[in-house]
């Protein structure tokens, strides 16, 4: 199964939605962004969600196709002519790619590639990605490395499930096994290849912790599992464009084994400076098996999240993250931006 499963990248023509770009003005907020995430194509309907549900920015992916800035400064006016701003656009070719990971002899070309890609972003005045070193969670059947089966949330809404000891009975993902040492080295590699380019061009990259946060998973090591990982990938980098995307869902999936808790998480890297995007997500329980889960039906109280992240003045964006029953991005992902704006807005008058 496939990761970003909903991530089915797809170039076109610009939809309906330009209409409104003469009479919206984006909605800029200092402070806690309420966000969302598309593909490059949105439809119509999707971009009237930015304006009902009044989202403030938006996370765009896309493909290597589209690793010009000229398409980047075309998709941001298109989401500004909804009263949104561009708060980032991935490019799945270069996020968990199993050449940067691996360190094959296709990393090099990689490495130019995200070179190119910072630039472009810096053009098009887009002044964050997200990045995520781990190799083995692409183009999988089920049962795979991220989801080892199908299970259900409230409402029998179908949701991943992942069992560890499921996982450890299945084959190596790749010729042969792939040690941590080695992991740290093609990180190390691809991060202080690229951190000079994104500070050039004023881009900050938010790295994201290893789904799921275990020692290792067909045959490679998986590095970004703890807090500790990130204070050696911060020591590595030594730039303060590089900082943490934190995902919550997998924060809480990996439990006391990840160092600190997600509010505690928050508030250190909040602290420092280093937190630049949040993925607002639940999930059944720590590991060795959980669900994921609708965002107020989880384990993980989110209203401490969200107060912590007013309490250290965060200014990026929170968005839905896996939400069941299939989030793109209308479907069920309105009732988390609603539990998300709720929550937010609370807050902001009580923190």
């Amino acid at each position: 199964m496939q990761r970003r499963h909903f991530l089915r990248l797809a170039t076109g023509t610009p939809a309906a939605g330009l209409l409104y770009y003469a009479h919206a003005q984006t909605r800029r907020v200092d402070g806690i962004k309420l966000g969302t995430f598309f593909t490059d194509n949105p439809k119509p309907e999707d971009l009237a969600m930015l304006r009902h549900l009044g989202v403030e920015a938006v996370s765009i992916w896309t493909g290597i196709a589209n690793n010009n800035a000229a398409w980047m400064i075309e998709t941001r006016k298109r989401i500004e002519a909804q009263g949104a701003e561009v708060y980032n656009i991935g490019i799945i070719d270069l996020h968990c790619d199993p050449a940067l990971v691996l360190g094959t002899d296709a990393a090099a070309r990689k490495i130019e590639q995200y070179k190119e890609y910072l630039g472009n972003l810096g053009r098009a005045g887009i002044h964050y990605t997200t990045y995520a070193h781990m190799s083995n969670i692409k183009d999988q059947p089920t049962p795979g490395f991220y989801a080892t089966s199908m299970s259900t949330a409230r409402g029998e809404a179908p949701t991943r499930l992942f069992d560890l000891a499921v996982a450890r009975k299945l084959p190596k993902s790749f010729d042969k096994e792939y040690l941590e040492d080695h992991v740290w080295k093609t990180f190390t590699t691809f991060i202080q290849s690229v951190m000079p380019v994104a500070e050039k061009n004023k881009v900050r990259i938010g790295l994201h912790p290893d789904d799921p946060p275990v020692d290792t998973l067909g045959g490679v090591a998986r590095i970004f599992r703890n807090y500790q990982g990130y204070e050696r990938a911060f020591e590595i980098a030594k730039s303060d464009y590089f900082g943490v995307c934190l995902c919550v869902g997998t924060w809480g999936e990996g439990g006391r084994d990840m160092g600190k808790n997600p509010v505690e998480a928050v508030h250190e890297f909040g602290r420092r400076g280093r937190l630049f995007k949040i993925h607002f997500r639940n999930v059944s329980g720590p590991l060795p098996k959980f669900r994921e889960m609708f965002v107020d039906d989880g384990y993980l109280d989110m209203y401490e999240i969200m107060a912590a992240l007013k309490k250290v003045n965060f200014k990026g964006i929170v968005i839905p993250d896996h939400v069941p029953g299939g989030g793109y991005p209308v479907a069920n992902n309105t009732f988390t931006l609603g539990y998300m704006k709720a929550l937010r807005d609370r807050v902001n008058k009580q923190v």
